[in-house]
């Protein structure tokens, strides 16, 4: 889905883009592509053009230690947030100009984005958890003592779901306010669950991740859950995954086949993996290398218009390495790789309008000044 001689989409053809069977939600008002040239703001958030090659300048520099887990793209026109440390900020220009919204309860929330101005920020492993309506940031009680997801209903938007270690998925019908449990958990009592990733389309669609388990699927909001296959011969561990907006059959996950994981086997078994039947069975389609270093953690960005395209980081403040964007397209295997000197991306969203803009979440680690 080429976009590139488009300059203005209505905010309801934009939300159909990440939510397709939801553009009867959204607002009238308008995306555009970023005006400017230089981000004003504190340096937390920044845009790229050209996958990573050019960043934006930044009216501000940002200071360690700062990290910037949470970012998105809302279904209000030109509006975005992100969460830098504890503080939540916006922006209602396409990210040309961040302001502070508000102070929240957790050092390292994420963003799960709603309807309209509507996000849910929460803490991974954590039970933090808070609705964001415009600049109103209402605290929730989380069912659970960790929660490890969160994701929304495209078509109705006081319906939430979330994941907790616990396995189990949460429904709420009314924005958070109360929950109960559905279905059963994704893998045995005792099992450590890393992440579960809902399917931005469908949140009845959703992919968990477990130590020495690897992964399993749902497609009934948590009613059953079904093994994933093809990560390992034996156990592995399936830290965390991405389901494509622009198809969600498609998932990608980050990894570690523990068959593999020997002393000296180089890699580790660690592995960038790919499921083309919405997280039933993977295949590994990059290993970690020198050329292309992949961590427990890394950051995985489905393109939002090609689900054969994967963007993904590794940095390090460490002898000031700073950080690698790579862009992966799965169908012809060729990577190509970026770099710039921020300590790290822990945050990628994408323009609804020009998918080719990246907004990058930035942290810098170093000494604190």
């Amino acid at each position: 889905m080429k976009r590139a001689g488009t300059a203005v989409i209505t905010a309801a053809a934009a939300l159909a883009l990440a939510h397709p069977s939801s553009a009867t939600a959204a607002t009238t008002t308008a995306w555009t592509v970023p005006t400017c040239n230089r981000v004003v703001g504190d340096g937390a958030v920044t845009f790229t053009t050209d996958e990573g090659a050019n960043l934006a300048g930044t009216s501000g520099t940002l200071k360690p230690v700062s990290y910037t887990h949470g970012l998105v793209a809302l279904g209000a026109g030109n509006t975005l947030l992100a969460t830098r440390n504890s503080e939540l900020q916006r922006s209602t220009d396409a990210g040309c100009s961040w302001t502070h919204a508000a102070t929240l309860g957790s050092e390292s929330a994420r963003l799960t984005a709603g309807t309209g101005t509507r996000a849910f920020a929460w803490e991974p492993n954590g039970g933090y958890l808070a609705r964001v309506d415009g600049t109103t940031v209402t605290r929730l009680t989380a069912p659970v003592a960790a929660v490890v997801g969160l994701g929304t209903d495209p078509v109705d938007p006081a319906h939430v779901r979330l994941a907790g270690g616990d396995g189990r998925l949460y429904d709420s019908r009314n924005a958070g306010a109360t929950w109960t449990v559905t279905g059963t958990p994704a893998f045995p009592e005792g099992t450590g669950v890393y992440s579960v990733t809902f399917d931005p389309t469908d949140p009845d669609h959703a992919v968990a991740g477990a130590m020495v388990r690897g992964g399993a699927v749902t497609t009934d909001g948590g009613a059953t859950w079904t093994a994933s296959t093809g990560l390992s011969s034996g156990p592995a561990n399936l830290f965390g995954t991405a389901v494509s907006p622009a198809d969600p059959s498609v998932v990608y996950g980050i990894g570690v086949d523990l068959a593999e994981a020997v002393p000296g086997s180089g890699n580790e078994g660690r592995h960038l993996f790919r499921s083309a039947d919405g997280g039933r069975t993977f295949a590994k389609i990059l290993d970690d290398t020198a050329e292309h270093k992949l961590t427990n953690s890394t950051l995985l960005a489905p393109s939002p218009s090609d689900p054969n395209v994967l963007h993904f980081e590794y940095g390090t403040y460490f002898m000031g390495y700073g950080t690698d964007l790579f862009r992966l397209d799965a169908g012809t295997g060729v990577i190509t790789k970026t770099h710039n000197a921020f300590d790290g991306v822990s945050a990628i969203a994408f323009n609804p309008v020009r998918p080719s803009v990246m907004y990058l979440g930035v942290e810098e680690v170093g000494t604190p000044s």
